[in-house]
């Protein structure tokens, strides 16, 4: 089973390199990439890539499928993100766009079969401010290539178990862009008794011969050679005959490539075969290498003063000629393979990093100056192709002044390594996110979303200081007593949460023998790694932010400096969610305590009441409900205030009481509009509001209803049929002081059911508010429920269960007992 599971891991990565490569080469992209989802599904992980390396990706290698990047959206929503140019990037995925903030273009799609999405394909292309992207065929053909690309994955897991899923661990499959070779080789096999030489295409072209033209002699090959290098090929064949092998023998071929007779110089290899038949001791096989291109080439770049380095798309150096050598100060042996900015602590800067992510990633030239110490001041340039950068590096004299845009690239460096864009990536990521987190819960989600699929961790824990003591405010992962000891105890305990926040250093713990060693005596549990950050505020202690490995994970340098750094962002963070929470539970507990405690007993009808308040912000709103029993009957009132302020809220409060007193001294429905209507314009808010007044006659069958501007009642009868009631309506109110309300009589059958609502219910953005009207009065017909509380909590799940209200809800249920008439009749003559 273990080798099968093996092959197909494997085979997958063929699948997905393959995948890649087409979508790179058949949209005309320059670079691609796959990704596969986590095991956990928290993340999805870079798997495989054609054009850029994965250090170039920087922290894009494990992406949170949360994340507002699109390769993680088109995971998440199963549709193409297409982006024509960085415009558009910005416009609308901004936090790709700060931490990449060059000119190209992209495509993500998803990788699934059937309903399951396994993850996503990427291509990126240089794109022009303007420019109109892909092409919808080429959108098509790359959602082809991933749908067959899911397909397979499928195929395989159900052949050989390869579940598909990707360890965050996995190192991606790298396939180079294709670029034009330096060195041809061509093999061939030579019997030496017959003459008859077997070649492939590559030696015959060569050669300059055509393939299905070749005869097979050694003679047409000769036929080839500088007549005076025909009796070296001969001699070579002799010596072949007598040692087993031909050593390296240089040739010069005849050349008419460019229309004109000329010669090039090959390499000839070749040996006998290795067994002791007599065929073997007449038989050679070997090759012949042409690489007079890239020798030339070199030959003409070290004859240049101007330096000259080439580095591979990761940014490693393949060359660099005498001049670039002497120019860097740096012997051939230290830079070859390796990162300029490691070897030259003076081009360590950053800036450096950027200019050469951006010369890939853009595929346009980049410039820049450098200072190497102590005061020569050279000028670089970077020229890219997609499998990778040509640089030239001239010195430029004196040393520009302070203005010089590109200055503080070039200071001179100290021993201490600065940040790099990987970590640049994940401090501007969470940040970037934690701005839209409000409350403290939805920081705390933001770090979890965060943190642990960049890091691989499986538990975090936040635990913050209330009263001197540490108190758990959040974990996510399968160890539920995770950290448990860590509840309750004293901020001076000497303990690895409590430490770290006293002495405000990272803790970081990568093994239990470590942590016992450490601080005797605390469990360990089944986790193996901790990285303990302390939450710090204006010097102010906040909290302890610790993620757990269920593996013993070896903390880097990056990841320490990196941890490091988002620790003060999520103090902050954190610290400005409490202080909201607490004014928002102070805002919303004002508005509770102006709204009714409990509706009041009334013979003969059941009232419920629900209020919902908006989650857009820390503002309270204006809505109100409320029952109020008179001499004459009970009335139902529901009403909202623009805005949402304390402002609203105060006016609400002053405009509640308005009511209650008109109606308790038994004014008429139209007049108790009238006097409210009054009464805000004398107050003056500067606010205007909507009312609906319904005052039920006891023991009658029917009602008055007065409107200001309000969205209409609805009335279900004990039949199921619902329709909204047409009442005449008046102005809102707070427009005109001699505005007039006039009242329309409603009849009501038994069992009837009455809903007052606020228009926070039914509005929706970008719809108009009819379509929320029915779409509620739908509801309320068909919603079965036994009792009204039960009616209204069904007729608001959808509004509990989103995530964002703009608005507050107000909502109003009256079930009225038998003893009420049914249809809707005008009566103009009751105000």
């Amino acid at each position: 089973m273990r080798e099968m599971i093996v092959g197909g891991t494997a085979e997958r990565e063929d699948l997905l390199a393959a995948a890649v490569v087409e979508a790179v080469e058949g949209t005309g992209a320059y670079a691609g990439s796959a990704f596969l989802r986590s095991r956990d599904r928290r993340s999805i992980v870079l798997a495989a890539t054609c054009g850029v390396p994965p250090s170039l990706l920087g922290g894009w290698r494990l992406i949170p499928v949360s994340s507002p990047i699109p390769v993680a959206a088109a995971f998440s929503s199963r549709r193409t993100v297409h982006l024509a140019d960085a415009e558009e990037t910005m416009r609308r995925y901004p936090q790709l766009a700060v931490a990449l903030p060059y000119a190209f273009g992209s495509c993500s799609v998803p990788v699934g079969s059937g309903e399951e999405t396994f993850g996503a394909l990427a291509i990126v292309w240089a794109a022009s401010p303007g420019g109109e992207g892909m092409s919808k065929a080429q959108r098509r053909h790359l959602r082809t290539i991933a749908d067959r690309l899911g397909d397979a994955l499928s195929d395989l897991r159900a052949r050989t178990g390869d579940p598909v899923e990707c360890d965050p661990q996995t190192i991606p499959v790298e396939t180079p862009a294709p670029s034009a070779p330096a060195v041809r080789a061509g093999l061939f096999e030579w019997d030496l008794v017959t003459g008859a030489v077997t070649v492939d295409d590559e030696l015959c072209a060569i050669f300059g011969l055509e393939p299905s033209a070749f005869d097979g002699r050694a003679e047409t090959l000769a036929s080839c050679l500088h007549p005076g290098d025909r009796a070296a090929l001969r001699a070579a064949a002799r010596a072949a005959a007598a040692e087993g092998r031909i050593k390296a023998r240089r040739l010069r071929i005849r050349d008419r490539r460019d229309g004109s007779e000329g010669y090039r110089t090959v390499e000839l290899w070749g040996r006998a075969l290795e067994d002791d038949s007599t065929r073997a001791r007449t038989h050679l096989v070997g090759t012949v290498v042409d690489a007079q291109a890239g020798s030339a080439a070199v030959a003409a770049v070290e004859r240049l003063r101007d330096g000259l380095f080439s580095l591979a798309p990761d940014g490693r150096v393949t060359y660099a000629n005498h001049s670039a050598l002497r120019l860097l100060g740096v012997r051939g042996n230290d830079l070859l393979g390796q990162f300029l900015s490691d070897v030259l602590p003076w081009l360590s800067d950053p800036e450096f990093e950027y200019r050469h992510r951006s010369a890939m990633i853009s595929q346009a030239p980049v410039s820049f100056l450098a200072c190497r110490p102590p005061d020569r001041w050279l000028a670089f340039s970077l020229h890219p192709e997609a499998d990778g950068v040509t640089g030239r590096v001239v010195l430029v004299g004196d040393a520009p002044s302070s203005t010089t845009p590109s200055a503080s690239s070039a200071e001179t460096a100290t021993d201490a390594t600065p940040a790099r864009l990987g970590v640049m990536y994940h401090v501007l990521q969470l940040g970037s996110a934690l701005t839209e987190a409000v409350t403290a819960r939805e920081v705390c989600e933001v770090i979890s979303d965060q943190l642990l699929p960049a890091f691989g961790g499986q538990q975090l824990a936040i635990y913050v200081v209330r009263d001197g003591t540490m108190h758990l405010l959040f974990h996510t992962g399968h160890h539920e007593d995770f950290l448990d000891w860590l509840e309750g105890v004293p901020l001076h305990a000497r303990l690895p949460g409590t430490e770290t926040l006293t002495s405000g250093t990272p803790l970081f713990i990568e093994s239990q023998q470590d942590l016992s060693q450490g601080y005797p005596g605390i469990p360990t549990g089944d986790v193996r790694s901790w990285a303990y950050l302390p939450l710090i505020a204006s010097s102010h202690p906040v909290g302890t932010c610790v993620l757990g490995f269920d593996e013993i994970h070896q903390f880097t340098e990056r990841d320490r400096g990196v941890l490091t750094a988002l620790a003060g962002l999520i103090a902050q963070a954190l610290e400005r969610a409490r202080l909201y929470d607490s004014e928002f539970a102070l805002a919303r507990g004002l508005q509770q305590a102006l709204l009714p405690h409990r509706l009041p007993v009334v013979p003969g009808i059941r009232t419920v009441a629900r209020y919902l308040p908006g989650t857009s912000g820390m503002d309270i709103g204006g809505d109100w409900y409320d029952v109020i029993p008179t001499g004459s009957g009970v009335s139902l009132v529901i009403g909202d205030v623009e805005g949402h302020s304390i402002a609203a809220a105060a006016t609400m409060a002053q405009l509640r009481s308005a009511v209650r007193a008109f109606a308790a001294v038994g004014h008429t429905p139209g007049d108790v509009m009238a006097g409210v209507n009054r009464t805000l314009i004398d107050l003056d808010p500067g606010l205007l509001a909507s009312c609906c007044y319904i005052h039920l006659e006891p023991h009658g069958h029917h009602a008055y209803a007065v409107t200001a501007g309000h969205p209409p009642p609805l009335l279900r009868r004990p039949d199921a049929t619902t329709n909204a009631l047409e009442l005449d309506i008046g102005p809102l109110l707070g427009v005109d002081r001699a505005s007039a309300y006039p009242a329309t009589r409603i009849n009501l059958p038994p069992g009837s059911v009455l809903a007052l609502y606020t228009d926070g219910l039914v509005e929706e953005r970008g719809t108009d508010i009819n379509v929320g009207i029915d779409r509620l009065r739908a509801s309320l017909a068909h919603t079965p429920a036994d009792t009204p509380d039960e009616l209204a909590d069904r007729l608001l799940h959808n509004a509990r269960g989103s995530s964002y209200r703009a608005d507050d809800i107000a909502l109003l249920l009256t079930e009225l007992a038998p003893g009420h008439g049914a249809e809707v009749i005008p009566d103009h003559g009751v105000r």
